[in-house]
């Protein structure tokens, strides 16, 4: 939490708000909005907060409101497996739903589940286990 507490963001607006899912209740809550929670017990339900984005003036309609959340998310994925605890990145869910459900106001917008644990022991295959390759995603201006 400290880690994306302290995430860089756009001209420092800091409009991510987490919220920490960890009651039963809750987390059956997620558990019924994605079914990528994966048995996780405790799981981060990055948002933004819509009154606190930056608007680019530069690029006219653009703003930072999934970046922001999605660099902060980065930071708490990085800094559990730092501390060997697992997490995944879940954008599988729908977001009147996840309002809803956990009654978020009306300027609380949901990017990511980060569900987080302890991985399984032994190798498993991971999900997404091939990539293209460098030349097509990488070009030396």
């Amino acid at each position: 939490l400290e880690a994306g507490r302290l995430a860089p963001t756009a001209r420092n607006f800091q409009p991510q708000k987490v919220y920490v899912i960890r009651t039963p209740e809750a987390v059956a809550k997620a558990e019924k909005l994605t079914s990528c929670m994966y048995g996780a017990s405790t799981a981060l339900l990055i948002c933004c907060d819509m009154d606190r984005v930056w608007n680019n003036p530069l690029r006219p309609g653009y703003s930072t409101w999934e970046v922001d959340p999605s660099i902060v998310t980065t930071h708490m994925m990085l800094a559990a497996w730092e501390l060997g605890i697992g997490s995944v990145w879940v954008g599988h869910f729908n977001d009147a739903e996840v309002i809803e459900a956990f009654d978020l106001p009306a300027n609380i917008r949901p990017v990511a589940f980060l569900p987080l644990g302890y991985a399984a022991i032994g190798p498993k295959e991971q999900q997404h286990s091939s990539f293209r390759p460098a030349e097509e995603t990488i070009d030396y201006l």
